[in-house]
């Protein structure tokens, strides 16, 4: 996996990557209208409930796009995918600003643009020159 692109935690004792992928963006999307809003979805302090449910939903969808992966890589031995309950079960409150600071950290990581830019042709000229 590409750990540039994903943040890891832990559930129940195992790594998951979260990773941001075009799925997962849709799936996103589709939920909340637009990324920009994620923040205040996992940290709405006025409804607790809702918050969880909405930081549990990130871990499940962004942990399993590095089970996808997987199990596209390796099809002979695939891994279950994380499931809401099973999360809920495996992690304590607790836990829950790890996760919603790795929540943040892989949609920002996700989102960034490397730009690479090339010497300008006339700049390489003129120091070639001298």
């Amino acid at each position: 996996m590409d750990k540039d692109r994903a943040s890891t935690v832990t559930i129940g004792g195992e790594e998951y990557e979260l990773l941001l992928s075009v799925f997962a963006t849709k799936q996103i999307v589709k939920r909340y209208g637009s990324l920009e809003v994620i923040a205040d979805k996992i940290y709405d302090t006025e409804n607790i409930e809702q918050s969880l449910d909405e930081t549990i939903w990130l871990i499940v969808l962004l942990a399993n796009q590095s089970v996808a992966i997987y199990n596209l890589r390796n099809k002979e031995n695939p891994k279950p995918k994380l499931t809401t309950e099973e999360v809920e079960l495996l992690i304590s409150p607790y836990d829950m600003a790890d996760m919603k600071d790795a929540i943040i950290n892989a949609m920002t990581r996700g989102g960034e643009r490397y730009i690479v830019s090339e010497e300008d042709e006339n700049e390489a000229k003129n120091t070639s020159d001298e």
